[in-house]
């Protein structure tokens, strides 16, 4: 069963793997396909019984984007379209240059469509997305097959349509890239089978479902077999590993814990009573990726069984 609430201004993403369920639930939102059973509404109106309604408040971009004109320039796209919408001409053209101005495609208002790269066109479906300020824009794998450099500024727009007063809108993201829904979400739900499995922000989805967290410290001076020596006797049923970090007289050492548990103020104490300087301190919870596995593995156990 897929059951949840979007808040207004938030970005919220949906993960899973393929054909979890992203594409056709991002599809009945926009009402180009009918749910079999229960009901989606925006902002009150149901996708099937008031899907004008649905239309007339959401923007949609898709990886898969292949509405637009390769022959028309990049303004006499977002022209035509912004002419579908019921702008003026006069209202469409102020529309069109303060979107080339967000998402920096002034310069390339006048080029062919078939010629822009694969990130200006994306940014010129989620520009086309917003032409007639809808309060909720559906985003579906925006950044694949772009190249770092296209993503990132790409995303970067994304985040200040979510935070811009003036064009501010409630964004729903699917996605495969997991490091950029922990960047842009505020909260994230994983589908599976078609069915949710979690809902939460990315933070608490990494500490719920995480047992353990991994702990570096760098210390100096060399007085590792000290520390050694006094860790095992403080520890009987912990485990670390020292090892130098650099050339000079620095090292560095390992454990986990538990995540919130008392175990890392311990350690430092035994450091500082070791004669050693702590030069710092690092901490690693688990992934979305790693979450999302964990879903999955569960997923097939419970099968198998």
């Amino acid at each position: 069963d897929v059951s949840f609430q979007i808040r207004e201004g938030e970005i919220f993403g949906l993960i899973g793997p393929n054909g979890a369920g992203k594409t056709t639930l991002t599809k009945i939102i926009a009402t180009l396909i009918q749910p079999t059973s229960g009901e989606v509404t925006v902002r009150g109106n149901d996708t099937v019984r008031h899907d004008v309604q649905v239309r007339r408040n959401i923007g949609l971009a898709s990886a898969e984007e292949r509405s637009s004109y390769w022959r028309l320039t990049a303004e006499q796209n977002l022209l035509f379209f912004a002419r579908l919408y019921g702008l003026s001409g006069t209202e469409a053209k102020r529309r069109i240059k303060t979107l080339f101005d967000m998402f920096e495609l002034g310069e390339l208002a006048r080029r062919r469509f078939a010629e822009l790269s694969t990130g200006n066109k994306q940014r010129l479906a989620v520009a086309r997305a917003m032409l007639a300020k809808p309060p909720v824009l559906l985003l579906d794998e925006p950044t694949r097959s772009l190249d770092p450099i296209a993503a990132a500024r790409l995303r970067s727009t994304i985040s200040s349509l979510a935070r811009d007063g003036v064009n501010r809108a409630t964004i729903f993201l699917t996605s495969h890239n997991l490091a950029e829904v922990e960047e842009l979400c505020d909260r994230v739900a994983i589908i599976s089978k078609g069915e949710i499995r979690a809902l939460d922000t990315p933070h608490n989805l990494r500490a719920t479902h995480t047992r353990n967290e991994e702990v570096s410290i760098i210390f100096s001076p060399d007085v590792a077999d000290d520390v050694n020596l006094a860790l095992r006797q403080a520890f009987t049923d912990q485990s670390f590993t020292l090892e130098r970090a650099s050339r000079d007289e620095r090292w560095r050492l390992n454990f986990s814990r538990e995540a919130e548990d008392e175990t890392l103020d311990k350690v430092l104490n035994v450091l500082h009573q070791s004669g050693a300087r702590v030069r710092g301190v690092e901490t690693k919870r688990a992934t979305l990726l790693e979450v999302l596995e964990r879903y999955e593995n569960e997923q097939e156990d419970a099968e198998a069984s």
